[in-house]
């Protein structure tokens, strides 16, 4: 029996048109019972109902339902969605942290208002246009700080080694937190960019950076550009950043989703900036998004050698939609395939596991892609760097350190006994500076145990539920009383650690972020590999060549 192709075009019609007829079914049937139920739980359950949280509830499990980046914006997130997007706000331009009763300026940002009106790090807020900050939050302090700008206020501080409050007088501007942090040189011939978001005008930002360090240093023979720990941010700024590297007219990302209005192809517009220069990408797990599309995009053309850990993993692309009432939604709309064809999405939110969490796409469903010289790449998992580096992981003891602030605050008398210091890249903490900082961290009394005392007691807690520890109690204590030393020794036996974590907190109560950039050139062993591959052209060229 033959059929004639239109009677098989109007039945396929029907078909589509049945589909979506039972999908609107489901839809307005399941709006209908969540309506119905609202009302009958509002008329009847035995306490008042609270109908933003009530609702809010619902919306927020249906939403966890996708992805997390998937996401209501109410009014009140405007401001922070927009920081997020382009980078300002209205304040005063401080980090600021916890400590104690009192919230402290951790970092001033250099050239804005809370670093021209002399705030410094370490000074403790205790009242803002006098509101007392004493026993308030992070955010409820923040809070206070930001606003319209142009507007004054007055903020009372209390500082190591002055005996009375000091009060100063800040006046709120639009703070800009640029996605180029530091441009400079490394040394005499490799360039390097710090680059921490990609929010509105920053492709422009970061190609104005390029021309002046190039015109600034006409011995520039290659980059390093480190994009570890960037969140990513705007598709069409990464499609210009990567177009600065790469000739124009060439293939850069394309998206697809559900609906075909997604599905587009950009290739790179625009004039480049240099695609010949050597160039080293710095990646980490905390690499993402946009981030990833200027990495792959990179490798895939054998343009840049990555250098570091694996990235995060997301190949997923996100618009806003406007709601009622000043609300948007943010969803995501496509996947984002880069030129090899590969989509780097890690993990799966379309199939959750039995517990509702999600897992990454498994190794058998994986695919091999080849770069423009034919080096095997894969999806589904990030971008794989091309050298691998370990993670440089802080001892406990460094952690301990850190977070309880002995760091910070040893810097913060280091800066009131000190008026200058050398220059970021050349500052070196003394050996006897290094004996006054044991010395500081002894008095904290901070509780501290190693690792291998740590293990001892989840041996001996094991061994007395299981009732074997009368067995070798007297030898456990005889190990036990070896291990135990003061913090000094440790503190020394860590010296190496210790000295470059206070020599960057240090650098930056002079030097501020540029200072904690350079400080780590002599250190961070990505950008020492990174120089020592872009200085040598046989090991760069090898690593971009596919392996027969």
């Amino acid at each position: 029996m033959k059929w004639n192709k239109k009677i098989i075009i109007i039945a396929s019609a029907c078909v589509v048109c049945l589909a979506a007829a039972d999908s609107y079914f489901e839809i307005n049937k399941q709006i209908d019972v969540f309506s119905s139920l609202y009302k009958e739980i509002n008329s009847n359950y035995v306490d008042a109902i609270d109908p933003d949280r009530f609702v809010g509830t619902g919306i927020d499990a249906m939403l966890e339902s996708l992805d997390p980046y998937t996401n209501l914006i109410t009014e009140e997130d405007l401001d922070n969605y927009k920081f997020q997007t382009t980078g300002k706000y209205g304040g005063i331009g401080a980090q600021v942290r916890e400590e104690g009763d009192y919230i402290l300026i951790s970092e001033p940002y250099e050239g804005f208002p809370a670093q021209r009106a002399g705030l410094q790090a370490g000074d403790a807020i205790m009242s803002v246009d006098g509101i007392s900050c004493k026993n308030k939050t992070v955010d409820e302090v923040s809070h206070l700080l930001k606003g319209t700008p142009g507007t004054a206020f007055k903020i009372a501080v209390k500082r190591q080694g002055v005996n009375d409050e000091i009060v100063k007088t800040v006046n709120r501007e639009e703070v800009t937190i640029k996605s180029v942090s530091y441009v400079g040189m490394i040394n005499e011939q490799t360039g390097y960019i710090k680059f921490l978001q990609f929010t509105d005008n920053s492709a422009r930002e970061l190609s104005e950076a390029l021309q002046a360090l190039k015109k600034n240093n006409p011995n520039l023979k290659s980059l390093v550009l480190d994009l570890r720990s960037n969140p990513g941010g705007l598709l069409n700024e990464a499609i210009d950043i990567a177009n600065l590297f790469i000739t124009r007219g060439a293939d850069v990302v394309s998206t697809r989703g559900k609906v075909s209005d997604w599905d587009k192809k950009y290739n790179a517009l625009n004039y480049p900036f240099d695609t010949n220069i050597p160039l080293a990408i710095l990646t980490n797990h905390n690499s993402a998004s946009a981030s990833e599309i200027v990495t792959g995009v990179m490798q895939d053309y054998d343009r840049a050698v990555i250098i570091g850990q694996r990235t995060y993993g997301k190949g997923l692309v996100q618009t806003t939609r406007p709601l009622p009432y000043g609300n948007r939604l943010k969803i995501t709309t496509a996947k984002y395939y880069i030129p090899s064809g590969r989509c780097i999405q890690a993990l799966d939110y379309t199939h959750r596991n039995a517990d509702g969490s999600v897992g990454k796409v498994p190794d058998s469903l994986k695919h091999e892609f080849k770069t423009k010289n034919g080096r095997k790449v894969y999806d589904g998992g990030g971008i794989e760097p091309d050298v691998k580096m370990n993670e440089v992981d802080l001892s406990r003891l460094g952690q301990e350190l850190l977070f309880k602030n002995i760091l910070f605050d040893y810097a913060t008398q280091y800066k009131i006994n000190h008026a200058t210091i050398a220059a970021a890249k050349a500052f070196r903490l003394t050996d006897a500076e290094f004996d006054e900082f044991v010395k500081f961290a002894a008095s904290k009394k901070f509780e501290h145990k190693s690792e291998s005392e740590s293990a001892m007691n989840d041996l001996k807690s094991e061994a007395e539920k299981e009732k074997y520890f009368d067995d070798f109690k007297n030898e456990f204590t005889a190990l036990q009383n070896k291990l135990q030393r003061d913090k000094s020794q440790d503190i020394y036996l860590n010296k190496k650690e210790i000295t470059e974590l206070l020599e960057n907190e240090i650098v930056s109560r002079y030097y501020f972020q540029k200072g904690r950039i350079e400080a780590d050139f002599n250190n961070d062993p990505d950008i020492l590999k990174a120089t020592e591959i872009l200085q040598n052209a046989t090991e760069y060229n090898s690593i971009l060549t596919a392996k027969k």
